[in-house]
């Protein structure tokens, strides 16, 4: 166990708290579910979604340059529907991160790369704004992971030094440029794997 007791801990919500709210495989059941070119609405994605998820541009505007740049027979908010869709709770993880949050009474902090709408839909619905205190997101603050900026926003919103936060994230990349900030981070694969880092650091239920 660290010297440095963890006061506030970061998590990261796609695919650690919910599934990715719009990954490939979503877009690829898209495609085949209205029948477009997944080829094309793939490029169409990757020139745009940074964008998108940099709150540069809203979702109406994302869609329309994805999709429905030409004339389709279904209608954008059914699109829409079909996206939200795709959202699901990792429930025992959820349940892990509140019993640590009882437990050892630590600040919770969420640093999400996602567009408004997305967020916004997937924070209310499973209702992570009951237990997490603060949301360092993309498309709100107009910074995205990797850039050591968004770390260093929820640092001062947290107003917790590096040494006494911890963060979790299943990109390996995210996690390496936190832990070059002083962050002690722990790259999520599994929440068996997550359990034995947090533990190491001090953060137990038992």
């Amino acid at each position: 166990m660290s010297n440095h007791p963890v006061h506030t801990l970061l998590l990261d919500i796609g695919g650690v708290l919910l599934t990715n709210g719009w990954d490939r495989k979503a877009r690829q059941d898209a495609a085949k579910s209205f029948g477009l070119d997944y080829l094309d609405m793939e490029e169409r994605h990757h020139l745009t979604y940074d964008t998108y998820e940099a709150g540069k541009i809203n979702l109406d505007s994302y869609l329309d340059r994805v999709v429905f740049f030409e004339k389709r027979g279904f209608t954008k908010e059914q699109f829409r529907m079909f996206m939200i869709s795709q959202s699901h709770p990792h429930e025992p993880t959820i349940e892990h991160f509140k019993a640590l949050k009882q437990k050892h009474n630590l600040k919770i902090g969420a640093i999400s790369n996602e567009g408004r709408e997305l967020s916004e839909y997937r924070i209310r619905k499973f209702e992570l704004n009951g237990w997490i205190d603060f949301f360092v997101v993309s498309s709100f603050v107009h910074m995205r992971k990797p850039d050591e900026d968004i770390y260093r926003l929820a640092l001062g919103i947290a107003q917790t030094p590096a040494d006494n936060c911890a963060y979790v994230d299943d990109r390996h990349l995210f996690v390496e440029v936190a832990q070059k900030l002083g962050i002690r981070s722990i790259h999520h694969q599994a929440l068996s794997n997550t359990i034995v880092g947090l533990e190491a650091l001090g953060l137990a239920t038992e």
